[in-house]
């Protein structure tokens, strides 16, 4: 299992209009930048990617630092969580062609 951070800033462009007075961060950037985060860790691009699962748990707020932990299972699938503090947001699982990429 693998981990690595993610902080989405306080004054992220997402906070000014989603929602007004209530800020949370969408889950399609949540898991865009959950995405990127594993790519950047792995070293490699984890495009042409099938997303099997997402499931959102809870919101994240501007401020927030998201942890991901993630493992590859087999040869071509991901699973991944994500937590802010000790409270899973995102937990899901990806199949992409990984293992017979080079770095």
């Amino acid at each position: 299992m693998a981990t690595v951070e993610c902080d989405f800033s306080l004054e992220h462009a997402t906070a000014q209009g989603h929602f007004p007075g209530n800020p949370i961060i969408p889950g399609a950037l949540l898991l865009s930048e959950t995405l990127r985060a594993i790519e950047k860790s792995l070293g490699k691009d984890l495009c042409p990617c099938q997303i099997k699962t997402a499931k959102f748990v809870r919101p994240v707020r501007p401020g927030d630092r998201v942890t991901i932990e993630f493992s590859v299972r087999e040869e071509n699938k991901m699973k991944f969580r994500c937590t802010v503090g000790a409270a899973t947001v995102l937990a899901g699982e990806l199949v992409c062609n990984i293992a017979s990429q080079s770095n």
